[in-house]
């Protein structure tokens, strides 16, 4: 048995939840129990947060040459059961081993990256002489500190990336941090939260807690004591934190409907081989996965001729089998879900060109031609493996359908033309915008965040960190001299 099944972990130490509640976290292939969650109550998270701010006032006070050794440690520990880890995501989220081993194989470099921008923590001089009235005899400049305790809220579908996107920075940077995964997937964040205790990070700096999301989650973002709140979830949870929280720091990574552009001039080659890529990586269970495709009339049949056969090539199935590519969605009501809506596209006058047949929690990968622009399937985020494709009758109205949704997290444009790449990069109102690929392509290092619907705030590691640190104006008072 792993030292974290069935445990919290607050202060320092592996611990029941406080009635000693515990559930199974299931497969959602085959319902295998992949480990034991503890189930914690309001108590612990009490238990929680003080340890944080005990956490926080030691962690704050260590030079970051040390903070850094910790997690330059917890980094190199992560790389050691990068395999191990990689059987956990594949079990409790459904994921084929091969996904899961690449998620697993970046989480250190994730950590290195949270050591070294953490230690970076550079602020400015301010030319005070500027200022009418003011000589130089003062001198002014600015310190960045950690805000303290940081709560971070993280989603089931990359539940090691999504986790160190938030741990890496807040740890980096010198705060504490009270992690409460989602429930579906707590494993992967548990053996995670044991590299950076056998790393020796100090008691309090990170404690984990399992359970459910809205109970747990509601009493954590509101506590007065909590400076910065990191979520990964739906627009409709973001709304409702935005409203609780009080005067705290937010960073929201909420929904999409993220669109790809295809001009007549686009590399079709390029452009259905990056589309089938996006589209359907981790079950299209990714917020920047291809949703929509608005492709120019001219070449609509020559698109989804090209697109069709590699979409079928995409071999689905058993996560732990040789060979597979996609494994399943997170449990069977999602897969219903998503089957759902094809079902209603193609009822309300779409085209299924392919896939969309549903076993169980495994739903094939589908194209859906002959969209409305403004129909449900295009406008809500869907999280499944299917793409939706639409026409347009020239670049400017395919921009407009591309801003149409409610969401603006990622988008692409494939053209070979500078001028509407341009034109794509000033009128696109996403956060992201990719030229010659789609919105699944993400460098941990970059700022990432969206525009309306999708969110507020930044992620990527010196993004976040500057989200997850506060500036303070110091001025130093002399004499005047002659």
């Amino acid at each position: 048995m792993r030292i974290f099944d069935g445990k919290l972990l607050i202060n320092g130490k592996w611990v029941a939840a406080s009635n000693g509640a515990t559930e199974e976290i299931k497969s959602p292939f085959n319902g295998s129990v992949a480990g034991i969650a503890a189930v914690a109550t309001l108590i612990d998270v009490e238990s929680a947060i003080a340890s944080a701010l005990k956490g926080a006032e030691v962690w704050r006070r260590t030079p970051a040459h040390q903070r850094s050794a910790i997690l330059m440690k917890a980094a190199a520990l992560a790389d050691e059961r990068s395999e191990e880890i990689a059987q956990i995501i594949s079990s409790e989220n459904g994921k084929s081993l091969l996904e899961a081993r690449g998620e697993a194989g970046r989480s250190g470099e994730i950590i290195r990256l949270g050591a070294f921008e953490g230690s970076q923590l550079y602020g400015t001089s301010l030319p005070l002489d500027a200022n009418k009235g003011t000589g130089q005899e003062k001198l002014g400049f600015t310190l960045r500190q950690p805000v303290g305790v940081v709560v971070a809220i993280s989603p089931f579908n990359y539940p090691a990336l999504l986790v160190l996107h938030k741990l890496a920075p807040a740890l980096g940077s010198g705060n504490s941090v009270v992690l409460k995964p989602a429930r579906a997937t707590p494993l992967t964040a548990l053996a995670l939260a044991q590299c950076f205790v056998d790393a020796g990070l100090p008691d309090g700096v990170l404690n984990v807690i399992t359970g459910a999301g809205g109970e747990l989650g509601d009493a954590l973002v509101s506590d007065s004591r909590v400076r910065k709140i990191s979520f990964t979830g739906s627009t409709a949870t973001g709304t409702h934190i935005s409203r609780i929280a009080g005067v705290k720091k937010l960073s929201l990574e909420l929904g999409a409907s993220s669109p790809v552009v295809v001009l007549p001039d686009a590399d079709l080659e390029l452009t259905t081989r990056a589309v089938a890529l996006g589209g359907y990586i981790n079950s299209g269970q990714v917020c920047i996965s291809v949703q929509r495709v608005i492709v120019h009339e001219k070449i609509k049949d020559e698109f989804l001729n090209a697109l069709q056969p590699l979409v079928e090539k995409i071999k689905v199935g058993d996560p732990k089998a040789d060979g597979i590519e996609v494994g399943t969605l997170i449990n069977a009501k999602e897969a219903t879900r998503v089957s759902q809506s094809i079902n209603n596209a193609v009822k309300s006058g779409a085209k299924l060109i392919t896939g969309g047949e549903q076993d169980g929690s495994i739903v094939t990968p589908a194209i859906v031609s002959e969209v409305d622009p403004n129909s449900a399937i295009a406008q809500d985020e869907l999280f499944g493996p299917a793409v939706v494709v639409s026409t347009a009758t020239s670049t400017k109205q395919a921009l407009e359908f591309a801003n149409s949704t409610p969401y603006g997290l990622g988008s692409g444009i494939f053209t070979r033309d500078v001028d509407s790449a341009i034109q794509a990069a000033r009128e696109i109102d996403s956060g992201i915008i990719h030229i010659n690929w789609t919105p699944l392509w993400r460098a941990d290092l970059m700022p990432y965040g969206g525009l309306k619907a999708s969110g507020i705030g930044k992620e990527g590691v010196r993004s976040a960190i500057e989200e997850m640190t506060e500036v303070k104006t110091i001025i130093l008072h002399g004499r005047a001299w002659n």
